[in-house]
């Protein structure tokens, strides 16, 4: 057995002494029974080149729905993209159906399947034409991010040294994304570029992954304000569940307790109505595929070092198909019905996307 085998059969006995460990007895049994008749939906979440390892995990982890994110390079690169996964799922229907209403959740939440909305974290895709938001519409894009890290052409990103905000460019992005119906997604995009999204738009926004800037102070991370302006405006915020994201800081070691922190902070800010969960990762978690090698090092020549990537990533509780199980135990722990869990778990997308994409 080689030293990359015992690795991973290490990080999973680990992984799975501390579930257990959140998962306490009866208790835990009671609250998680609830969870197969939930509608699970993972803001952000993208298969490991799309094998059979990963639609196991997806039915394990009872998904319904997920935000996928595609290449974004060009419009070219995203046309390609956009007529692969249509292939994809034509191949699988059994496992999977293209989401392009938010009924799409439902439906295959009744049917067992889990729903794909094809997203793209940029708008570097449009190649400085707002006519080709409507072409991608076409072929089945329901959201993307309005910047990635850095600027674009349509505003500033969260690693920028500049503040702008967005373009004139970018408003009249985002009047076509409300017009057709396109989820404007804020995640990656700079302070101001987030407070313009939302003020700018007609409709609510989304904010798929990201974290609370109260808690981790971090260029991913949204503010107070940012977060009640996207509530106030009928908005949904997604709790990320990478360890260095939601950690207490560079050099601590993360568990879920620190991401219920985030969700709970949240909550208290923009109320339950308005908070989601995504992972950022594939459904199986990170640890069965990524390495030092091939995980991190290629991550330190594209991120700052504000970003403070840390190895490993994940976070142990979190990073199986029985993460949003361990979840629904510790919240229920601290006082949550299991009707405000459902909403936090899947329904308030459900809502923000019928108000967003129809």
């Amino acid at each position: 057995m080689d030293w990359e085998t015992n690795r991973r059969t290490f990080l999973h006995g680990a992984a799975a002494v501390l579930a257990s460990s959140v998962l306490p007895g009866h208790a835990a049994t009671s609250i998680t029974s609830k969870y197969d008749d939930m509608l699970i939906i993972d803001a952000l979440c993208f298969g490991k080149e799309w094998s059979e390892d990963v639609f196991t995990a997806l039915r394990a982890a009872n998904y319904s729905g997920i935000i996928e994110s595609l290449p974004r390079q060009n419009l070219q690169a995203a046309i390609d993209a956009l007529l692969e996964w249509r292939g994809r799922i034509k191949d699988n229907e059994d496992k999977l159906m293209l989401a392009l209403e938010s009924q799409d959740f439902m439906r295959a939440k009744e049917s067992n399947r889990t729903a794909v909305m094809m997203n793209f974290q940029n708008s570097t895709m449009l190649d400085g034409e707002v006519d080709n938001i409507d072409a991608l519409y076409a072929l089945g894009m329901r959201s993307f991010q309005l910047t990635y890290n850095f600027r674009n052409l349509v505003g500033d990103g969260c690693l920028e040294r500049t503040n702008a905000g967005l373009s004139d460019f970018g408003v009249e992005v985002v009047a076509r994304m409300n017009d057709i119906g396109v989820l404007i997604d804020l995640s990656h995009c700079g302070s101001q570029t987030t407070l313009d999204g939302i003020a700018f738009s007609k409709r609510p926004v989304g904010i798929t992954h990201t974290m609370c800037d109260a808690l981790r102070s971090h260029p991913r991370a949204k503010t107070d304000e940012q977060i009640r302006n996207c509530a106030e405006k009928g908005g949904v915020i997604g709790m990320v569940a990478l360890g260095y994201f939601v950690g207490p800081d560079p050099g601590g070691d993360t568990s879920i307790e620190h991401y219920a922190d985030h969700i709970e902070h949240a909550v208290n800010v923009a109320g339950k109505e308005h908070i989601g969960i995504s992972t950022d990762f594939p459904p199986q978690g990170i640890s069965p595929w990524a390495t030092y090698d091939e995980w991190y090092l290629p991550r330190t020549g594209f991120f700052k070092p504000s970003y403070e990537l840390r190895w490993p990533p994940w976070i142990p509780e979190l990073d199986s198909t029985d993460r949003y199980r361990n979840l629904m135990v510790v919240l229920d722990r601290r006082g949550w019905s299991s009707s405000d869990i459902e909403r936090l778990l899947g329904l308030n997308w459900l809502r923000l996307l019928g108000d967003s994409i129809g």
